[in-house]
């Protein structure tokens, strides 16, 4: 069953100007739909135009062209009720240090106009985990109950899309695990997440569809999956009980980095070389195989091929 695009954008541009003579293109005719119930990641080096794509939704940074269709909504058009669709989490830590978790989301639901019989303060405090530390000053929260309180205020109006600016940026692990194991659970609840991210495992790991964002232009948008296969080199360690002995340009696109008696350290294209061949010719050597290592190269890779100049 095909899911619907809750986020839809086309031909998105946002061009600051600095002076008469001087302009920046933040975001250079940008096209990409995020679907209903998936979590999408949106990538990219600093200055690459994420949090100008971010602020555009939320309304705090004005478009200079181009359509943004929220939940069915047309920013032009329903302004407010795009903002109404959208939960943002921010990167900042911004919490009144003299408000309890339960005044603060209290007080959140006042700004969006919820009713006081329509408000969900104390279920919210239970999805989050600070259902304990509700009557505490946010001041003696730690900063991991800190971050979970800004994902509860991102909470209150309902929207069934929350978008998660760096949340794990300065983080421990401890914390980060604790964040995302909160973040699949909205997912699960039906919550659509936007991720923009610095940890690309991170991404690799929680992300269904990843777009990644470069000088303002999208310069890949696909599956996670797709993303991977697009690596060309994968590394292999054989481990061995004599040295190799390879002719030269015997097998395509082969590199070698290690030849030694016990260790042969390869890296090689997988569209020019089918690894059997080699090992069928270490074999024909006479040559044991103790053990092979294979690295097939991660999410960094194909960030790092996309986004350099």
């Amino acid at each position: 069953m095909n899911k619907q695009n809750v986020i839809s954008i086309k031909n998105l541009n946002k061009i600051y100007f600095k002076n008469t003579s001087k302009s920046i293109n933040a975001l250079n005719n940008l096209n990409l739909e995020v679907k209903e119930g998936e979590i999408f990641g949106l990538l990219g080096p600093n200055g690459a135009g994420k949090s100008t794509f971010i602020n555009i939704l939320a309304g705090t940074t004005i478009k200079s062209s181009g359509m943004v269709n929220v939940w069915g909504f047309d920013l032009d058009k329903n302004p407010r009720q795009v903002k109404a669709s959208i939960g943002i989490v921010p990167q900042e830590i911004n919490v009144d240090p003299f408000f309890t978790p339960e005044k603060l989301l209290e007080l959140q639901a006042g700004l969006y106009g919820i009713k006081k019989e329509d408000r969900i303060t104390n279920t919210i405090l239970k999805l989050v985990s600070l259902e304990k530390q509700s009557k505490s000053y946010s001041r003696s929260l730690s900063g991991g109950m800190k971050r979970r309180l800004l994902v509860a205020k991102a909470l209150v109006h309902q929207p069934p899309i929350i978008i998660l600016d760096e949340p794990t940026a300065g983080v421990d692990v401890e914390l980060r695990h604790n964040l995302w194991e909160n973040v699949k659970l909205l997912n699960r609840q039906g919550v659509t997440i936007i991720l923009t991210t610095h940890y690309l495992i991170e991404a690799e790991k929680m992300c269904n569809r990843i777009g990644i964002l470069n000088n303002g232009n999208l310069v890949a948008l696909d599956s996670t999956k797709n993303l991977l296969k697009r690596i060309l080199t994968k590394k292999v360690t054989f481990f061995v009980n004599s040295q190799v002995k390879i002719k030269e340009n015997l097998f395509d696109s082969l590199n070698i980095f290690e030849n030694s008696s016990a260790k042969l350290v390869i890296s090689y294209e997988k569209s020019k070389m089918n690894i059997s061949k080699l090992i069928s010719y270490i074999n024909s050597q006479n040559i044991q195989i103790m053990d092979i290592s294979t690295d097939d190269g991660d999410l960094e890779d194909v960030f790092v091929r996309l986004t350099k100049n």
